[in-house]
């Protein structure tokens, strides 16, 4: 045991990071925890537009674990990938649903997305996107995925619901739902300040426990077989997708997970102090698991892969090496044999019949979303310029419920607001090119 302790410290440095091996593993499985619901809530979605609900299942598995896999072994960062959500309800209701094309089609647009992402990988495209972010416009992504994150979980939890007049309002506080994610909050929040190794692990542990007696949770087992993955296997329609319309339907797919994966990757490896001098090292490794993970997942039968927010409830937990990802990706596998399993955990309660809400994850959300937003005091907010920027990124996301549309707000003002006030030198060419990319976007939607 000791020499194999010893290997996984040398193979991913894990002493140097301050870390153990066992801290890793815990980091994990609370990642995967936090983000298995993507294993339910994929099939559920891309059911709706006419796929198979058990060969996505698979699907999203298998792709989730080789994006995890390359980003562990190959970049060494704790950070986990799976099929995106949002990109996802587009995929359904806008492409297939919405403009009727069928979903053989649409599947071969997230195949060329996915070789689109590999090129700008190769020409090192991305990387220069990333370092050339100014600091304030880094920390405010950071701080904006914490509050997107917060926010999901206010949602997810019953605390936060939809109102047609002032969009959304506090939802009933006396529901079960809502009353166990504030009780998880509070829980875990206490844990922590009593510095408990695990403590969001162990939260999730007790309210999963004292879930069950009141049907929150349901136990259906342990171990079931794979679902069959033949009804999406290679059945994309690439040909198909090289229509002109379609190519188009294909660059909205890139250019979404172009950005939620440059924005995770800083706001995660800036709540986990990856960053140096503002910069992320092994950058370009961290860049091929979602291009690579996204064509892959494309033959198998799921859409555009990418980073996911949810990690930084694994570096929350002490997560800072590749060892956490594996983890991760392993824990994918097995929940092809453990479904039922994890399904309990990270599987909703349907509150009814329009609304599935996940009242053991969601207090991690808003526990890792407090987190993130500390780092609000790294702006300079007496500079204009900066922090303005950084803020309408901090809002944005939240209130447009997307990290990449969140974005776009402040980057579009950016490079408008330095060169308004004479400090076009301080702005990279990569921000004007960025800017203008934006507003090419929302211009011609």
């Amino acid at each position: 045991m000791s020499r194999w302790i010893a290997f996984l410290d040398r193979r991913f440095r894990i002493s140097e990071q301050g870390s153990t091996p066992l801290t890793e593993m815990r980091a994990g499985t609370v990642t995967f925890l936090t983000a298995s619901y993507i294993i339910f809530v994929q099939p559920a979605v891309m059911a709706q537009a006419g796929m198979d609900f058990g060969a996505v299942m698979t699907a999203t598995c298998l792709a989730a674990a080789l994006g995890c896999l390359i980003m562990g072994l190959g970049a060494n960062y704790p950070i986990a990938l799976a099929p995106g959500m949002g990109i996802n309800f587009y995929f359904t209701y806008t492409v297939v649903m919405g403009q009727g094309i069928p979903w053989q089609v649409a599947m071969g647009a997230v195949f060329l997305s996915g070789i689109g992402l590999i090129l700008l990988t190769v020409l090192r495209f991305r990387e220069v996107i990333i370092n050339s972010l100014p600091n304030d416009i880094k920390v405010g992504i950071s701080v904006g995925i914490g509050l997107f994150i917060a926010f999901i979980g206010f949602v997810q939890g019953g605390i936060v619901m939809a109102h047609p007049g002032t969009l959304v309002q506090l939802a009933p506080l006396n529901s079960l739902p809502a009353m166990f994610t504030v009780a998880g909050v509070g829980l875990i929040g206490i844990l922590l300040q009593r510095k408990i190794k695990g403590a969001i692990l162990i939260g999730m542990g007790v309210m999963t426990l004292a879930a069950m007696p009141f049907g929150l949770v349901k136990f259906h087992g342990v171990v079931s077989l794979p679902p069959d993955l033949t009804p999406t296997l290679l059945q994309l329609d690439i040909m198909g997708a090289l229509d002109l319309g379609l190519l188009t339907i294909a660059a909205v797919f890139l250019f979404v997970d172009l950005f939620d994966t440059a924005g995770t990757l800083v706001g995660v490896g800036h709540q986990g102090g990856f960053l140096k001098d503002g910069r992320l090292p092994r950058v370009n490794r961290a860049l091929w698991p979602d291009s690579v993970a996204t064509t892959a997942g494309s033959v198998l039968g799921t859409t555009t892969v990418t980073c996911y927010i949810e990690s930084a409830a694994g570096v929350a937990e002490g997560g800072r090496t590749g060892l956490a990802s594996v983890v991760t990706a392993l824990l994918f596998l097995l929940a092809l044999f453990f479904a039922p399993l994890a399904k309990m955990i990270g599987g909703g309660y349907h509150l009814d019949h329009d609304t599935i809400l996940y009242p053991i994850t969601a207090p991690v959300l808003v526990i890792v979303g407090a987190m993130m937003a500390g780092n609000v005091t790294c702006i300079d907010w007496k500079s204009w310029d900066e922090a303005l920027p950084a803020f309408l990124i901090m809002i944005g996301m939240p209130l447009t419920y997307s990290i990449a549309d969140g974005m776009a707000l402040g980057f579009i003002l950016y490079p408008v607001i330095k060169v308004a006030c004479g400090k076009v030198r301080q702005v990279h060419w990569i921000m004007h090119v960025i800017a203008v990319m934006f507003l090419l976007r929302y211009l011609t939607v």
